[in-house]
């Protein structure tokens, strides 16, 4: 299985690059993560913010693989523990499917996404810079594969 990491955002610092690096790499052949960068729509004082919105819908809706299952990483969704993450990877790995999981940019998602996905996911009640959630990402999707696999790196 191929997790696709859609996020909105590019040119990220180093540290972004390295974090998201760091946790990427010690995942499996049958569980990799890809990141695939979708460039912001332009926003300025006088853009139309639904406009740039839905720019990025539009763009992160044409990198989706086909037969890939959709989970949107929105305010609105479902929080999962460590635990709960594991079971849901555990199951997305058994359907045979790839994972495509979408992160929007500084204004959220459009509907059209929320409503692409078959699963809405909370990371947090905060609002957490997109930055950080590339790397907060890789290293759960990490911690929860490790939890699936016994592997020690979690810890109760």
């Amino acid at each position: 299985m191929q997790i696709h990491l859609i996020a909105v955002g590019h040119k990220m610092p180093k540290w972004v690059l390295d974090g998201y690096q760091e946790f990427s790499k010690r995942l499996p052949a049958e569980c990799k993560l890809k990141l695939v960068e979708i460039a912001p729509g332009r926003r300025s004082k006088s853009s139309d913010i639904k406009r740039a919105i839905q720019d990025e819908s539009t763009k992160m809706l044409a990198a989706i693989p086909k037969n890939t299952k959709v989970v949107a990483l929105d305010e609105r969704g479902k929080p999962w523990t460590t635990r709960q993450l594991a079971e849901q990877l555990e199951g997305w790995m058994s359907e045979g499917r790839d994972v495509a999981l979408l992160v929007g940019g500084p204004d959220g998602l459009s509907d059209d996404c929320r409503a692409r996905a078959e699963q809405q996911w909370s990371l947090s009640p905060l609002t957490l810079p997109h930055a950080m959630v590339r790397v907060l990402l890789s290293e759960q999707i990490y911690r929860a594969w490790s939890v699936m696999k016994g592997h020690p790196y979690h810890r109760d």
